[in-house]
């Protein structure tokens, strides 16, 4: 526990309160076993569907079970949607960085930029890669960018909360496993609902910030405990 932690440092001088990790020791192996199974999904996923412009039987299936929504809730799926656009990111972001400062908690602050930041960006690589489309050649689909960027971010701050609240290793993994489901579903469903996305692509979107947020906590401890 104690290598987790390190000493804050003003003018040259050491704080005396020590920065705990992002990561919370207790949940470092499940969460490198989810990890690892998430991309595990996202490479299947990318595979089986890999140049395809149709929906498969379970996508056609869910979107029609989907689309029966009415015009209020696709309010509700644009706001949602809104959420993973530039803008609606950026104010998320923005927020999150401002409350781990407020509370001098800066390695906090470099995983809530980091952490969405390469969930999005992993699935801008991929998506050329698998060449999977919607409405058109030019739409690149698999996995889905927005669905990432809320998952990881939800999935960031989670953990966080359950580092700063020292929750233990039963407590954390249901807040933030609970978390990034919520997160994946709900940006998820809009997505589905307004066309944007097949159902796969946005299950490869969750799963692609359930593989690389953790992956990205592990260097920021690591940062960390380096710094001078």
């Amino acid at each position: 526990m104690l290598d987790d932690l390190t000493p804050l440092t003003r003018g040259g001088r050491t704080a005396g309160r020590p920065e705990r990790a992002v990561l919370p020791p207790a949940l470092r192996g499940w969460l490198g076993v989810m990890a690892g199974l998430a991309g595990l999904v996202v490479l299947v996923l990318g595979v089986l569907h890999a140049g395809e412009s149709e929906p498969g039987r379970v996508d056609a299936r869910i979107w029609a079970a989907v689309d029966r929504a009415g015009p209020t809730w696709r309010d509700v799926a644009l706001a949602t949607d809104f959420l993973g656009e530039p803008l609606g990111a950026a104010v998320l972001v923005t927020a999150a960085v401002a409350g781990c400062l407020l509370i001098r908690w800066p390695r906090a602050a470099l995983l809530a930029v980091g952490g969405p930041a390469l969930a999005v960006g992993a699935t801008t690589l991929l998506k050329p890669l698998v060449g999977r489309t919607i409405h058109g050649d030019d739409n690149l689909s698999y996995p889905s960018g927005h669905t990432a960027f809320l998952t990881a971010f939800v999935l960031v701050v989670a953990l966080l909360v359950t580092g700063r609240l020292g929750l233990g290793r039963a407590a954390g993994l249901s807040l933030v496993l609970a978390a990034a489901l919520a997160a994946g579903a709900a940006m998820g469903w809009a997505q589905v609902l307004l066309g944007a996305h097949y159902p796969t692509d946005v299950l490869g979107g969750w799963c692609t910030a359930l593989a690389v947020v953790p992956a990205a906590a592990w260097p920021a401890d690591a940062w960390s405990r380096r710094r001078p």
